[in-house]
């Protein structure tokens, strides 16, 4: 739960900021969908990169931590698969929420927007 709120401040601070242009998008003829995919796919990349830093950190730390494991090895693929689906999962739904809030907005109510 605490994950996922720290990843959803500031996904809606970031959705926030840019309501103006979301707002042009869509007043221009961007559907919502395309607004949804444009606000997913910025925050699908930071996904992926906090990922591979994580993995990345993971490994490296394993062996730190290998005498205090019991019935796991450090680097057992299972576990690094498993979190990292879970951890993903969270990501995007803590991303999906202010991605369809830019993608409903009202253009005109967000071209006045300050």
């Amino acid at each position: 739960m605490a994950a996922n709120l720290a990843l959803h401040y500031p996904e809606w601070n970031k959705v926030i900021r840019r309501t103006r242009e979301s707002g042009i998008r869509l007043a221009v003829g961007a559907t919502e969908g395309d607004v949804l995919r444009l606000v997913l796919g910025r925050a699908a990349v930071l996904i992926v990169a906090g990922l591979c830093l994580g993995l990345l950190g993971s490994v490296v730390l394993a062996r730190l931590v290998a005498g205090l494991l019991y019935g796991v090895t450090p680097l057992d693929s299972l576990t690094f698969a498993a979190v990292s689906l879970l951890l993903s999962a969270v990501a995007l739904f803590a991303s999906y929420i202010p991605a369809r809030r830019a993608a409903r907005i009202d253009p005109m109510v967000a071209l006045r927007y300050e």
